[in-house]
């Protein structure tokens, strides 16, 4: 069996206020809902054995935010260019390429295109708010045989769902 947790990145500094979007980076709320979403995941023992991210700075904090909180490597998080503002099928391509030793995959990728993979794998129609956890699985063995519709939803949730700390 194959898991995916889709990982949308943490709130940011809005577009617009001085940044390249490119370049905008988490607030503290954003830092603190990776955090916690992180030890969430770590709660519900689930797991990464790679960890891919978009390379825009806000992507790769959240990711490494989840990694410190997850036991993860930090230095060990890829990322991926093609992930920046990437759609669905960009997304699915990348996971087709993961070798089968992998078998916990997470990725920290942007919307609308995060959402739209969610929808496209476990048939399931969500908008992903910010920092929120898609955990997908399939009962297959190798990623090349992820496409749409094989998935299932076996978790879904974001910082908003949390019970205050």
């Amino acid at each position: 069996m194959l898991e995916l947790i889709l990982i949308r990145h943490a709130r940011s500094i809005p577009f617009g206020q001085g940044s390249a979007d490119f370049e905008r980076t988490l607030i503290e709320s954003g830092v603190q809902d990776a955090a916690r979403m992180g030890r969430r995941l770590t709660e519900l023992q689930l797991k990464a054995d790679l960890i891919l991210t978009s390379p825009a700075r806000r992507a790769k904090q959240t990711a490494q935010l989840f990694a410190r909180e997850m036991q993860y490597p930090e230095n060990d998080v890829r990322e991926v260019e093609a992930f920046y503002n990437a759609e669905a099928d960009t997304l699915l391509a990348e996971i087709q390429r993961i070798v089968s030793t992998c078998k916990h995959l997470a990725l920290v990728a942007h919307n609308p295109g995060i959402s739209w993979l969610y929808r496209l794998l476990a048939n399931e129609s969500v908008d992903m708010p910010t920092c929120a956890v898609a955990v997908i699985h399939f009962d297959l063995d190798d990623w090349q045989a992820v496409h749409a519709d094989v998935g299932w939803s076996a978790h879904f949730e974001y910082p908003a769902k949390l019970p205050e700390p």
